[in-house]
């Protein structure tokens, strides 16, 4: 039943009386559909995007408003898919005629058919988002809630309109939409909708990697991933979708040694580093900072379990995964493998005696990314002992001023040696040669060392020594 509380207040943005009145001219009816009704309702800003149905067409309703806008904006049109969107203020807003929709089992592009409004919140993924506001002037600010969306608001639960596994089959996609609307709103997951992403989950399959990994972009940006990552593979979707994270689920004994559960570790590393980072490719890092675990577990009798180069591993591991989603595979992975490649390095520097030597290399090999990989680290630090999670981070402590003191006396970070290749070949008077390439290696080597400043004169000195050793004369 209808729910006919009015809400006019929520239609303050310009956009609304310009659709309502482009609508009265076409003599269709239209509606503010979905997420901006969603989160008005929530108290929570709404995002730089409306979504307006039309009953009738929604590209020449894209087309009225923008002949009624100033400066009549461009109109996007998609006639494929039978939208059109056009930008005002800042705001996007998509235009789309009210519709029904059928499906295929291998695809989730459906068949459609013009149809009502209720036709239209029949096929939207979930109740809290099936909810309109009326731009008509007849009932101009109306709910219109089929299906109890409000209800559910207040409940803070996520159920689809319709019979949930219709719903999933015919797009797989709602699965994870629904994941990450419980993440990003902290609602549950209704139990029969849960129910039914545990039966449809393979058809997560026909799904392409993009979308799949914008999700779980959105899911990885939430306040505590965890919850959204927890759901993922309680349904079985996350052993689907990345099988290398849920095979570090488990703790095995052997002659009484034990290790951690790297899974749960898994997930509270990327709880940890929520407060300290926006940025979702270091979140990535967190994420799969572990996963060359798996392939590396090894038990020994005296020592127990090892991960040995399980660093290396997981870097490597971290090409194969942004290919099988599409993933970009340019800096952004090379950011990923990075910190994955070097997650324990800054860890054993906490452990151990802080040797300048140890701090040049981290900083020569980290670069611009050392902070973020410090933020990684520190993040790691899961320990439920008080006294080894103060050590930790006090040593940290000591790790970061220890960064700053080697970064500001030799200068390691992005390094440039101080003599050039060409500069020895004219001292020299050789030709390129291999020779060129080793004391050019010296000369870094004994920098990162400190047996010689990063500075010009004592490299010179350094080069014609080694040079000398190696029989090769001044010109």
């Amino acid at each position: 039943m209808a729910n006919t509380t009015n809400y006019k207040q929520a239609l303050t943005h310009k956009i609304f009386p310009i659709v309502s009145k482009a609508s009265a001219e076409l003599g269709i009816e239209s509606y503010v559909i979905g997420g901006f009704v969603r989160d008005f309702l929530l108290g929570r800003d709404y995002k730089k995007d409306i979504d307006i149905v039309a009953i009738g067409s929604g590209i020449d309703l894209a087309l009225k408003v923008s002949e009624l806008l100033p400066k009549k904006p461009k109109v996007q049109v998609f006639k494929n898919f039978g939208t059109a969107m056009l930008r005002f203020e800042d705001t996007e807003i998509e235009f789309v005629g009210a519709r029904k929709e059928s499906y295929q089992e291998n695809s989730r592009k459906p068949f459609v058919e013009n149809g009502t409004l209720e036709d239209d919140q029949n096929r939207r993924d979930f109740r809290i988002n099936a909810l309109a506001f009326s731009l008509n002037e007849n009932n101009y600010g109306e709910l219109l809630d089929p299906f109890e969306g409000e209800k559910d608001l207040e409940n803070k639960i996520i159920r689809t309109p319709l019979d949930p596994d219709i719903t999933y089959s015919d797009d797989p996609l709602r699965m994870l939409r629904g994941i990450r609307f419980a993440a990003q709103l902290g609602f549950d997951i209704e139990k029969e909708s849960l129910d039914a992403i545990s039966r449809n989950k393979d058809r997560i399959n026909i799904i392409s990697g993009e979308r799949i990994v914008e999700e779980l972009n959105k899911i990885l940006m939430t306040k505590k991933p965890s919850v959204g990552f927890l759901l993922l593979h309680q349904t079985g979707l996350l052993h689907i979708i990345l099988p290398e994270l849920t095979a570090l689920q488990g703790v095995d004994e052997s002659e009484g040694h034990t290790h951690k559960d790297n899974f749960y570790h898994t997930l509270e590393v990327v709880d940890n580093i929520c407060p300290n980072t926006d940025d979702v490719w270091l979140r990535w890092s967190a994420l799969l900072h572990d996963i060359g675990k798996a392939p590396t577990k090894r038990h020994h009798k005296k020592n127990g379990w090892s991960f040995h180069g399980h660093e290396f591993v997981g870097g490597k591991m971290v090409r194969k995964i942004f290919e099988r989603l599409h993933m970009p595979l340019n800096h952004k992975m090379k950011f990923v493998q990075k910190m994955v490649s070097m997650s324990s390095r800054p860890i054993v520097l906490a452990q151990d005696t802080v040797t300048d030597s140890a701090v040049r290399r981290l900083v020569f090999d980290a670069g611009e990314d050392t902070e973020n990989l410090m933020i990684l680290c520190e993040a790691d630090i899961t320990t439920k002992n008080p006294k080894k999670f103060r050590k930790y981070h006090d040593n940290f402590k000591i790790v970061r001023k220890k960064i700053v003191e080697v970064e500001e006396r030799d200068h390691v970070r992005n390094f440039q040696p101080p003599i050039t290749g060409e500069e020895i070949m004219a001292i020299f008077n050789i030709p390129p040669s291999r020779e060129i390439g080793v004391l050019k290696e010296a000369v870094k080597e004994a920098i990162l060392e400190g047996e010689i400043p990063n500075e010009y004169e004592p490299a010179l000195a350094f080069v014609i020594e080694k040079a000398h050793k190696m029989g090769l004369k001044k010109s």
